[in-house]
């Protein structure tokens, strides 16, 4: 049977806002005004399709036309995509401020993929992959916590690998890193994806190299992928860490980066079983996501040769 992953958490249309210069209150700018499509769960999802891997996607979505408009998009994409709907919540959406350097800012709203329940798991679809991840945006409100957490107990008792995003400090810290912990280190995470801030915050140190081996002994000896924007990113295996080179220092937009890394990352791992190959496969496809807008630009020649390369 070939390797396939089941990803559980948010859809969500972005609104993405970037301008050349700041805002000023009260004031007024002209910039780049988009709808793309987005949630972290289905970003990570396109990309592991996008780079081969046989995907699934569960989620929750409104019984409306931006609903409808997410099942076309995970259709042309060819992610087989699980979609509750329901008509107590609107699909997700999460305004995107894009800065003159490309970073940016997300206020996310309250939509249908924050209450995802139990009841609602397809079981046989996670059942059926080899492969099971989640994200904290998953674990910052109950719901959906239960069901993602009902979600990797159903993984490992069925001997599926999982790994997890831990998505946001700053969601991390309001919430705070005792209780965020309560709920994601039993979780039996295999492969863990923070970046440098989410490292620093949940471990309390500020050497790559400490945070990798404290998040090691957090989540009991899983992989770490640190990611470190323009730095690359760090491979820790429990014994060696190894620093994988930057593929571009062009910044246009950071928004979907560390999704597409880790869906790339899956798409390379998932078959070849090499953490650093996986990595340096990645951070190319990343590199590729920021130097266009949006989370999931259209793919071109220079992508597909990326993804061919690998």
């Amino acid at each position: 049977m070939s390797n396939s992953l089941c990803v559980i958490g948010d859809f969500a249309w972005d609104v993405l806002i970037r301008t050349n210069n700041n805002l000023l209150k009260g004031g007024d700018s002209f910039g780049e005004v988009m709808l793309t499509p987005g949630g972290s769960a289905a970003n990570l999802a396109v990309w592991a399709r996008r780079c081969g891997l046989d995907t699934h996607f569960i989620g929750k979505i409104g019984r409306d036309r931006f609903g409808q408009l997410a099942r076309e998009d995970l259709d042309n994409e060819r992610v087989v995509h699980h979609l509750v709907e329901t008509e107590a919540y609107k699909t997700g959406s999460v305004a995107v401020f894009v800065d003159q350097t490309g970073e940016r800012s997300m206020v996310s709203g309250h939509g249908a993929d924050f209450y995802l329940i139990p009841s609602e798991l397809p079981r046989a679809v996670i059942t059926s992959a080899n492969h099971l991840h989640l994200t904290a945006w998953s674990f910052f409100t109950d719901p959906p916590r239960s069901a993602s957490r009902i979600a990797a107990q159903i993984a490992r008792q069925n001997n599926l690998t999982i790994s997890f995003d831990p998505a946001s400090f700053q969601m991390i810290q309001e919430m705070g890193v005792d209780q965020f912990l309560s709920w994601t280190k039993d979780l039996g995470v295999n492969i863990l994806f923070p970046n440098y801030d989410e490292g620093r915050v949940l471990t309390g140190f500020d050497d790559p190299d400490d945070i990798l081996k404290s998040l090691a002994k957090i989540y009991n000896d899983a992989l770490i992928i640190l990611k470190l924007d323009a730095d690359g990113a760090l491979v820790y295996d429990g014994k060696t860490s190894t620093q994988i080179a930057p593929a571009t220092n062009n910044l246009v937009d950071a928004t979907g980066a560390g999704d597409s890394f880790a869906g790339a990352f899956l798409a390379h791992y998932l078959n070849s079983n090499s953490a650093v190959d996986a990595a340096k496969f990645a951070t190319k496809v990343a590199a590729w996501v920021i130097e266009h807008l949006g989370a999931r630009p259209a793919t071109d020649t220079r992508l597909q040769q990326i993804i061919k390369s690998r």
